[in-house]
């Protein structure tokens, strides 16, 4: 009865404490409200403050984590708990109450004893013990390089694959091939070091032929897409993952490597697992192959499975300890408090550099403008703060400036993707901001659309993010993020990409290698069924390969272009219609991405005029897209002309370099170069060859209802058909922000589907959908 009774009472005391909570909270806004300015009893004062402090306690967030207090900023939040950008950098400008101390040791002293509360020490104990996994070396600089020497150059000659553990910094990416080189290993072939981005094997080629006293392109060079670096004196290669799989369609053992590595093997990307499963097989053919597999985690044990129980080998660099803070509250904005969390470093922090973790192109710009306008607002205030953004499309010259020394008196910050996690080593970090977020793609096979979407990383890339201030000193690691979201919310790994992408481009390449039997093919991780299924109907509806499965002709030229399948077989049918000049051309633009226009933000209402000139009727943005690069060639590809009109100029650069590269691939697969300037039909057929399954018609209501695979999508803001709806429509891609988005618009009609593929599209089907087809006239959505 007791227990009963006592049951009973907390539940009555539970229903009772929201209702508590909220008389309190009304009680204290009104007696602030109404005794404000006038003077009142201490005993007034004294229940109004008790009343405050019961308030406050109750909705205080529990702390869970024992002898667990976690870093907040000073005086970061209001008393609602919410974070105040005044307060929180305000602070940092307050000088010392105690006048007879110095004010930065006064600062240093208040937070060193707040931070050895909070701090979380880099490297726990279950991971150390692990160590007797591992072959160790000493931390001196000059004893790791001998044992690099020693153990992976000649000490594991008879082991024919070697995985290799280096923390990043340890030198495996731009002194192992070095080394392979000086031992001989290049008489008989190059040393090839697959990269997963673009960024990384264009800096970590140019710094190795710095060290070896060389011209880029000569005995080191790069290959990435669209752009070969190399000549025949390469004896060391750094390409990315993806340029292998194609060099391995001419040279399918690869004879021309004598040793190949796999960089950054952690990554996962797409390529690279396949690479995995075809280096399995090769090692197996040709004995005289030397392949390592480097990897920037402790977790190499998966590889050395994989490949029979490779041996490992750990290289470590010289790490120092790194502090590690979180919130104390989760973010609401974490754009925001990386922003101010920066400026505290720089105004309250000793010397060193700062890395900030940021998601896209986008953040970085608009992190790295307010900063500097709240730097010359401060002006004098504070010292000198250097911003380097860092993210993939951003021009060689600029990426480099991260690398330059920082002036005496000044501190540098590093705006970065994820690219700055492993890739990039940058001398000097000693403070890392960790949004704890980066982009990845996902793909969706029901819809078939392939987002670039914000998500949580991973615990081992935030132990990735934290290492990178303990390079050269001590450092220090502020997360945007509780402890309790990196302890249960953050996966142990990142997805890899053969899980979320779409792999119709990866298996048109197998086929073509003639690798047919995908199901049993060594995955190092097995993709969806579903993934696989989806990829195999795209080629088959794009003719690449027949009813049983096998690569057609058609699927054989596909196979040559470094394109999207659905962008090659485009090119393909442009043979068929006698317009493969300009097919061409808006395949190249569409490959270098939304990155063609550009809307400045006080003009934008110019930019949109510029843009609107190059659409000529009602056409759509393929014909734009042409219209402003043929512009551009009578203007003698004219950087002012860009300039006028809004377009990126190095963008339209690059497109004419992409396009001068399929121009040589479209002689070599024996198509004719041909031009049909003035037939908009012929051209918009042979792109509804290649994108016929991104077809979508209108609905009553405005949107539009896709084809295949039902779902309801719109026309993009930017596109020029947002305001001219077209009964029927074919889309480049579909985006997903606020909306599911069609991007690069053109109209078609209907009968071209069953006209084009017969075998995908029924004209009974096709008939039916026109008499569902809403009235255009009057078009009572369109905004005037």
């Amino acid at each position: 009865m007791e227990g009963i009774r006592r049951r009973s009472r907390q539940v009555y005391l539970e229903k009772r404490k929201p209702k508590k909570l909220e008389e309190i909270r009304d009680y204290k806004e009104d007696e602030q409200f109404l005794l404000e300015g006038i003077k009142v009893t201490e005993a007034e004062t004294r229940a109004f403050r008790y009343k405050k402090r019961i308030y406050e306690l109750v909705n205080k967030p529990p702390i869970e984590i024992d002898n667990l207090i976690e870093y907040r900023m000073p005086e970061a939040y209001d008393e609602k708990g919410c974070v105040s950008q005044k307060k929180r950098f305000a602070v940092n400008m307050q000088p010392s109450s105690n006048q007879t101390c110095d004010e930065r040791m006064s600062q240093v002293t208040w937070e060193e004893s707040r931070l050895r509360n909070a701090t979380w020490e880099y490297g726990s104990k279950n991971k150390r013990q692990r160590s007797h996994d591992y072959k160790f070396v000493f931390e001196d600089p000059h004893r790791q390089l001998d044992f690099i020497k020693t153990s992976v150059i000649n000490g594991d000659k008879e082991n024919q694959v070697v995985v290799i553990v280096g923390e990043t910094g340890s030198g495996k990416t731009t002194q192992i091939p070095q080394y392979l080189h000086e031992a001989g290993y290049t008489k008989h072939g190059k040393v090839g070091c697959t990269q997963p981005r673009r960024v990384a094997a264009i800096s970590v080629a140019a710094r190795v032929s710095r060290e070896m006293g060389v011209k880029l392109g000569h005995e080191v060079g790069y290959s990435i897409r669209f752009e070969d670096c190399t000549s025949e004196k390469t004896v060391l290669k750094y390409m990315t993952d993806g340029m292998v799989l194609r060099e391995m369609l001419s040279d399918p053992k690869l004879e021309s490597y004598s040793v190949l590595m796999v960089d950054e093997a952690h990554e996962r990307t797409l390529s690279t697992d396949i690479l995995l499963g075809i280096f399995k097989d090769l090692v197996r053919l040709r004995s005289d192959l030397k392949l390592l597999i480097s990897s920037a985690t402790l977790d190499a044990e998966k590889f050395s499975t994989y490949f029979n129980f490779a041996p490992i080998l750990r290289v470590p660099g010289r790490r120092y300890p790194v502090e590690i803070h979180y919130t104390k509250a989760p973010e609401s904005n974490y754009i925001d408090a990386a922003i101010v969390t920066t400026l505290e470093i720089h105004a309250t922090q000793a010397s060193g550099d700062i890395l900030v973790f940021l998601t896209g192109q986008e953040e970085i710009e608009t992190v790295e403008e307010i900063l500097k306008e709240r730097i010359r607002k401060l002006g004098t205030k504070i010292g000198e703060l250097i911003v380097c953004p860092v993210y993939a499309n951003l021009p060689t010259e600029l990426q480099a400036k991260i690398f330059v020394p920082t002036p005496d008196g000044a501190r540098k910050v590093v705006l970065a993707t994820n690219i700055a996690e492993t890739l990039l080593t940058i001398d000097g970090i000693k403070y890392v901001v960790d949004s704890g977020y980066s982009k990845m793609k996902w793909y969706n096979p029901k819809t078939g659309m392939e987002s670039l979407l914000v998500y949580p990383i991973s615990k081992a890339s935030a132990m990735q993010r934290a290492g990178r201030s303990g390079r050269t000193g001590p450092g220090k690691c502020f997360r945007l993020y509780t402890i309790n979201s990196y302890q249960e919310d953050m996966e142990d790994n990142t997805v890899p990409e053969i899980q979320r992408t779409n792999l119709a481009n990866v298996i048109l390449i197998l086929k073509n290698l003639g690798i047919d039997d995908l199901l049993n093919f060594d995955f190092l991780d097995s993709p969806p069924q579903e993934l696989l299924r989806k990829a195999l109907e795209l080629l088959y509806a794009l003719g690449a390969l027949n009813q049983v499965g096998e690569l057609t002709k058609v699927g054989r030229q596909m196979a040559e272009f470094p394109l999207d399948p659905m962008l090659s077989k485009m090119i393909v049918a442009s043979d068929k219609f006698k317009c493969s000049n300009e097919i061409i051309t808006i395949a190249a633009l569409l490959s270098v991405g939304n990155s063609v226009f550009y809307r400045p933000k006080n003009k934008k209402f110019l930019a949109d005029n510029a843009r609107m000139n190059f659409y000529q009727g009602d056409s759509g943005d393929h014909i734009a897209l042409l219209n402003v690069y043929n512009s551009w060639k009578e203007n003698d590809y004219s950087k002012q002309w860009c300039y006028d009109n809004f377009i990126q100029f190095r963008s339209m650069k690059h497109a004419r370099d992409i396009r001068d590269q399929l121009t040589c691939l479209v002689e070599r697969v024996g198509i004719e170069l041909t031009s049909s300037l003035c037939n908009l039909e012929a051209m918009k057929k042979a792109i509804i060859s290649g994108f016929l399954l991104h077809t979508a018609r209108l609905q009553k209501n405005g949107s539009y209802w896709t084809v295949k695979h039902p779902q309801k999508v719109h026309v993009h803001p930017s596109s020029g058909l947002a305001q001219v709806p077209k009964r029927w429509v074919i889309y480049h891609e579909l985006v997903l922000t606020t909306k599911e988005y069609m991007r690069q618009v053109t109209e078609l009609k209907p009968e071209w589907l069953f006209e084009i593929a017969p075998h995908y599209y029924m004209l009974k089907d096709v008939e039916d959908l026109r008499k569902k087809m809403p009235r255009v006239a009057g078009r009572p959505w369109l905004k005037t």
